[in-house]
């Protein structure tokens, strides 16, 4: 199932307010190279590119629907192209910054996937990720729940998507042992206030809920999406009601050799 960026920027307010807290970590003006991975629909890497004057970017994403929207906002020293993480890090090329808003959650191995990406940056590059915290969201976790239990763990064949996102201790770790100093790591909150269930439901169709749904027929995706609704109404019994969506917030910037 395709990436649908229509329903994404439904909640758009709400995504892009750790955007602009990520954005704000960066501490230099002096990067004259710089990549957005996972750069959706681009406006974000757009409104990132007037913040840096200097610097050309390059906008990186694996699905060509987010994409198709980016053409509005190309110009001379910023461009868009479909690749996937795996392959950006495989080129082995340097930026002065890298950056990533809401992607890298779904990319396996942190461990190993850290460390490649901060191998990438320039002396003094600057990294800045934000990722979701999907194991402590309460929707991801009655998505999450709902997968393990029949028929539903039949019909997705055992599938379930297991969060790679690891503590903020170990992204710590991580990050300064492969050469970044300057280190700040910080879970937030950004609160949603939803007046009815179908705020909340819409909110994660447009990212969790889609690997679940593309591996289920028609008939399986009505009775899973009607009980996982149902879920969702019993979890937040009153309206309006409050849903603490938690997100990692990483910056370091690389030492000099």
């Amino acid at each position: 199932m395709p990436w649908n960026p229509d329903i994404y920027n439904q909640f758009k307010a709400i995504r892009y307010k750790p955007f602009y807290d990520l954005a704000g970590l960066i501490a230099g003006d002096s990067a004259k190279k710089a990549i957005d991975i996972g750069c959706g629909t681009g406006e974000q890497t757009y409104i990132l590119s007037q913040k840096f004057k200097e610097a050309d970017f390059t906008g990186i994403d694996a699905s060509a629907e987010m994409l198709a929207k980016s053409g509005e906002w190309k110009s001379d020293r910023l461009h868009f192209k479909q690749q996937t993480i795996e392959a950006f890090v495989a080129t082995g090329e340097k930026w002065d910054l890298i950056f990533s808003n809401s992607v890298l959650q779904w990319s396996d191995d942190h461990e190993t996937l850290f460390p490649a990406i901060i191998s990438l940056l320039n002396e003094e590059g600057e990294f800045a990720i934000q990722m979701p915290v999907q194991k402590e969201n309460v929707l991801n976790q009655l998505l999450t729940k709902l997968a393990q239990e029949e028929p539903y763990l039949t019909q997705l064949d055992g599938f379930n998507r297991s969060s790679p996102v690891l503590s903020m201790d170990q992204y710590v770790t991580l990050m300064f042992e492969n050469g970044l100093q300057d280190i700040q790591v910080m879970q937030k909150v950004y609160p949603i206030i939803a007046n009815d269930h179908q705020t909340l439901f819409d909110f994660i169709s447009g990212s969790a809920l889609i690997p679940y749904l593309e591996r289920l027929s028609a008939q399986e995706h009505d009775s899973f999406l009607k009980e996982f609704k149902a879920r969702i109404a019993r979890h937040f019994p009153a309206l309006p009601a409050i849903y603490a969506f938690k997100r990692l917030l990483l910056y370091g910037r690389k030492r000099k050799s």
